[in-house]
């Protein structure tokens, strides 16, 4: 019975690693005006700290209130190094992030969700 429980749980492990790498898809950041790049790149160094930026890209959540409870949620955790300021800005691009991937699926995007409707949204 023990020589079929290594093997399987080797396959299981490779299994789960597999269909994680299978997500991680890099974000093309080729196309961001300069001031989303900038947000940008604040979510991928204090995202990053914590868990893989693909998490976060294909969780498929794109409401703003869903993801401003998440981020304040990751800002408590000791190891994020998340400031108020840093999450502000973090908001900024998932909030674009989400608009982009709502136009991409085909599915409306609420008239309050629109980039010049969030609060310290940068105008492009």
């Amino acid at each position: 019975m023990r020589t079929y429980l290594v093997p399987a749980l080797l396959g299981l492990a490779l299994g789960i690693v597999g269909c994680s790498a299978g997500h991680s898809e890099p974000f093309d950041t080729s196309r961001l005006a300069d001031d989303i790049r900038a947000d940008y790149d604040v979510f991928a160094v204090r995202c990053s700290k914590c868990h893989s930026l693909a998490r976060t890209l294909n969780s498929g959540i794109d409401d703003d209130e869903y993801w401003s409870m998440y981020v304040a949620r990751m800002r408590r955790q000791p190891a994020s190094g998340i400031t108020r300021e840093d999450s502000a800005v973090v908001l900024r691009f998932l909030h674009y992030f989400s608009v982009g991937e709502r136009r991409r699926k085909g599915r409306p995007v609420p008239a309050g969700m629109q980039a010049e409707a969030v609060p310290g949204a940068r105008s492009r």
